[in-house]
């Protein structure tokens, strides 16, 4: 809520007394007698340096001099109010207001006093009438609803200044916490359709109108609405948010691909909005693989977004689904300008792990070990490789090497270990089998009893 409190200077006062009267106090008043003007420069000598209390006895002598005086009244009640002396202020700028109904700025004081002590129901009657004399106090009146919790005055009144002034952050937000309430929603939607019938070049009217919709689970109204947007304003890209989601519910994936590649470059769009629509074109492409292409190319919109890596979070969820290959190939996309990334270096090494690509696996994992010399993991999955295409002298040279680094991971030394049998078992060499295996045993014990 904007508040206005008016300061008028002593040299203002005096010489400009026909403007702050507003055209109500003859010119003669201000300096009628010596006594008065002697009191009236006191009092706003007193109010300049703080003195409320002596700036209020030099205009009480005042108020004996020449009774029911607008001035006299009205810096009564700025005094009373500096004062927080609330009532007095009040009663002194009402009387004011009774003395010249027509000058403003005693209103403005009623307003402040309002203000000041919360009185907000109060208030909305003075703002009313300050709107008499400037319509911009219809802000203040909008916030006075809120503040009152009449919402639907508020929604109301805010309806009207967007219309006639256009939106404001302030009123938007207002709006929204309005119409989390769902018994305002339906005049909300009639507003909007009224809007989007007077204004119908207004995209903003149409996006708040398909949310409204989608949000109430009336999707074909909300399609309609995205329908409507899309002939009246064809290169609107919202348009196809809501068309994208129609035509994947109607598996057509052909005209969902479309709305989605004018979606994605789209400056106008929210990024979660566009990640949301990459999630479902995902699910429905995982269920109709010719569109595979289509998501790869979608992928390519969000190459420099540093908030989330869409080939990687496609990687997982393939991952998640055991589809190998699409796994492998969406990690392998992130990985190509993401190398350093450790936790997906890892799980791709695993994935080829269960897709038992063996030969891949102890190249890949060998290749890492040179970037990586003190990473545990790789030299796990090098030894894995070569155990499983019998490199088995190999696969003991690269596992204890790697056993060195392995810190604080007791599941991972008991791999280490399992493995190091295992290698030690192709190799005939019983001894050391027994040794490895025995260790593994007694990690595995350790970690039971825990």
């Amino acid at each position: 809520m904007k508040k206005i409190i008016f300061f008028f200077s002593f040299v203002f006062l005096f010489c400009n007394t026909n403007l702050l009267l507003a055209q109500t106090e003859p010119d003669a008043v201000a300096l009628a007698e010596d006594d008065f003007e002697t009191n009236f420069y006191e009092s706003l000598k007193q109010k300049g340096i703080e003195n409320y209390d002596r700036a209020i006895t030099s205009l009480e002598k005042c108020e004996a001099l020449k009774p029911n005086n607008f001035i006299v009244n009205f810096e009564l009640g700025k005094n009373y109010l500096l004062s927080k002396e609330y009532k007095k202020a009040y009663e002194f700028f009402e009387k004011a207001t009774k003395i010249d109904p027509k000058n403003q700025w005693a209103w403005v004081g009623m307003y402040d006093v309002c203000y000041d002590t919360q009185d907000y129901n109060k208030a909305i009657t003075i703002v009313q009438k300050l709107i008499e004399f400037k319509v911009d106090y219809k802000e203040d009146l909008t916030s006075l609803y809120m503040n009152t919790q009449q919402f639907d005055k508020a929604l109301d009144l805010i309806n009207e200044l967007n219309e006639k002034v256009g939106k404001s952050e302030k009123r938007e937000l207002y709006k929204a916490q309005i119409l989390q309430d769902s018994k305002y929603q339906s005049a909300e939607k009639f507003n909007l359709l009224d809007q989007i019938k007077k204004f119908p070049k207004e995209e903003s009217n149409y996006i708040s109108l398909i949310y409204m919709y989608s949000q109430s689970n009336q999707e074909e109204k909300a399609l309609e609405i995205a329908k409507k947007l899309e002939k009246e304003i064809p290169t609107s890209d919202w348009a196809q948010v809501s068309l994208f989601k129609f035509h994947l519910n109607n598996n057509d994936g052909d005209n969902a691909v479309k709305a989605m590649n004018i979606v994605l470059p789209s400056k106008k769009i929210d990024k979660k909005i566009k990640h949301r629509m990459l999630n479902e074109f995902l699910i429905f492409a995982k269920n109709n693989p010719k569109y595979e292409t289509d998501l790869d190319k979608a992928i390519g919109y969000f190459e420099n977004d540093k908030a989330i890596d869409v080939a990687k979070e496609i990687g997982k969820f393939y991952y998640s689904k055991s589809d190998w290959d699409k796994a492998i190939k969406y990690f392998e996309m992130h990985l190509k300008n993401n190398r350093e990334d450790i936790a997906t270096q890892i799980i791709l090494l695993q994935t080829y792990t269960e897709k038992q690509q063996f030969d891949v696996l102890f190249q890949k994992a060998d290749n890492l070990i040179q970037y990586f010399p003190t990473q545990p993991e790789f030299y796990y999955y090098a030894g894995l490789g070569n155990n499983q295409t019998s490199n088995f002298k190999k696969a003991t040279i690269v596992l204890e090497a790697g056993l060195d680094f392995v810190i604080d991971d007791v599941a991972l030394e008991i791999n280490f270990n399992i493995q190091l049998g295992e290698a030690y078992n192709g190799l005939g060499d019983t001894k050391n089998k027994e040794k490895y295996f025995s260790k593994a045993n007694e990690l595995i014990k350790s970690q039971k009893k825990k």
